[in-house]
């Protein structure tokens, strides 16, 4: 994906937002080192999330958590809030979603709307039905850096049922989505949502086990100003294929975007993109209970790739037996079955180049449970998590944050940030060795009230990687989702001016 970066305009509003002003640095003296002074890492002013509809289903009950660390140098303003993605009208009218002003004909508000009052403390709502809107959110000043909102359904019978977690996303350009289906027992839509005045315009491309699927239907897709579209994938070609890779192209605008995968058999979740196309990729926090994992690859160019398939284990990488390298033809979908593969330790996928590198994009689709009793998760290739990286919704129980050093050994600190209702924060440190996957019961916090939310930071070593699973039992079903934990980008590089702007404001 191209990630929305910051302009230097916005990274001089970040830089005058914390200091007062530009800069404060005079000229060099003669003689002395001309170089270009090291970049200093700042907040981020300003942030967007999006989140889908959580669900048709007249059964699904949903819940929000909306959460932003407490991050230093981001002085006392700001606010971040969610609203419905179509309450706003282009010229910043607001529509509501009826007569009554927002509200639907049985006097029930249908959205909620998340307003934290201070960083460090999560923030809940819910919605109950199938008539739950996608939310478009914005936070600014300090509440903008490391924003995350948690969106989880659970859907108690029906195609889906089981438990459905997503992290609403940035507004972005580009999206791959390796290990959705046009099966006979899935119904899988992408939905899009479109934050902005104007229209997004977009392009989905489906690409199965031959290449590129036909489809016109999916050429020029109209996402109006402040609005969302669910699109249906067997609507955009004829063909049944039970793997499939879905890109999504933003030709005009941007949007968030996000694809749910749902199975009459499985239960369902959400998948959510691929990191940007690499040649090496990491895949982490397969439940060390998974009964069927399943990779699902593409290489977007031409050129094939053939990759060495790793796993790390508590006790360091293991190669999977029959599955030590997997070819992946280029523009062609390839799924391999990886069995139980962790084999009941925790467990993470690392995919490196045999060779030379070409870039590929990836997911797993992870099973739990047995016969009748199944439920599915994603887990896409992450980033890693570099500074720092926050779940939000997480419980007294049912979580689980798996974390993997591919590379070198390092140092991490977990805090679990102050409950909803209630709580004190707490910290820990932990030490992942190299090649190692590590399942963490994460730090609750003292006298814990409602839930929670667990940030991780990088302290040394290597680049680490992270999950966190969420578990409930229906009906005996064990009902899980598991979200990844990338860097939340919540600071810019600026760089230090070399010349005294603070004449200018004299």
């Amino acid at each position: 994906m191209n990630r929305t970066t910051l302009s230097l305009i916005a990274g001089t509003t970040a830089l005058a937002a914390v200091t007062g002003f530009a800069a404060l640095s005079a000229p060099d003296a003669p003689g002395t080192d001309t170089a270009a002074k090291a970049a200093a890492q700042l907040p981020v002013e300003r942030t967007s999330l999006l989140c889908p509809a959580p669900s048709t289903s007249d059964l699904a009950e949903t819940s929000y958590t909306s959460f932003t660390p407490v991050t230093k140098g981001t002085g006392s303003g700001g606010k971040a809030e969610l609203r419905e993605a179509d309450e706003e009208s282009a010229d910043g009218e607001d529509k509501g979603t009826g007569k009554d002003g927002g509200k639907s004909g049985d006097n029930r508000p249908v959205k909620p709307v998340l307003t934290p009052k201070e960083p460090g403390k999560p923030v809940t709502g819910d919605s109950s039905g199938g008539d739950a809107p996608a939310l478009v959110g914005t936070a600014d000043g300090r509440f903008a850096p490391g924003w995350t909102v948690q969106e989880t359904t659970e859907v108690a019978a029906g195609t889906g049922r089981g438990l459905q977690g997503v992290n609403c996303t940035a507004p972005d350009t580009d999206f791959w989505f390796p290990g959705a289906s046009t099966d006979a027992d899935r119904t899988d839509y992408v939905h899009l949502t479109n934050p902005d005045d104007s229209a997004a315009v977009v392009d989905i491309e489906l690409y199965g086990k031959d290449g590129a699927l036909k489809s016109e239907v999916g050429e020029g897709i109209t996402v109006p100003p402040h609005s969302s579209e669910p699109v249906l994938l067997p609507t955009l070609t004829g063909e049944r294929q039970t793997n499939l890779t879905v890109h999504v192209n933003v030709r005009s605008g941007r949007v968030g975007a996000a694809v749910q995968a749902l199975d009459d058999k499985l239960g369902g979740d959400w998948l959510a993109a691929s990191t940007d196309p690499s040649g090496s990729l990491v895949l982490p926090g397969i439940p060390k209970d998974a009964t069927s994992v399943r990779l699902v690859a593409l290489t977007p160019g031409d050129a094939d790739a053939d990759l060495k398939v790793r796993l790390a284990s508590p006790s360091g990488p293991i190669t999977p037996a029959g599955h030590e390298t997997v070819h992946v033809k280029g523009g062609m979908t390839t799924a391999v079955d990886l069995g139980d593969v962790t084999r009941g330790e925790a467990g993470s996928l690392v995919l490196t180049p045999t060779d030379r590198s070409v870039p590929v994009v990836a997911a797993l689709r992870v099973v739990r449970g047995k016969g009748d009793k199944q439920e599915t998760a994603f887990i896409p290739a992450t980033r890693p998590v570099g500074t720092r990286a926050t779940s939000a919704d997480n419980s007294g129980k049912g979580s689980t944050l798996s974390l993997t050093a591919p590379g070198a050994a390092a140092t991490v600190k977990v805090t679990a940030s102050a409950g909803s209702e209630g709580g004190t924060p707490v910290s820990k440190t932990y030490t992942i060795k190299a090649g190692t996957t590590q399942d963490i019961e994460p730090p609750a916090p003292g006298g814990l009230k409602g839930t929670y939310a667990l940030t991780v930071e990088t302290v040394s070593g290597g680049p680490v990687y992270g999950a966190r699973t969420l578990t409930a039992s229906e009906d005996g079903v064990p009902a899980f989702t598991v979200q990844t934990l990338p860097d939340d980008r919540g600071t810019v590089a600026v760089p230090e001016a070399d010349v005294d702007l603070s004449v200018l404001q004299k």
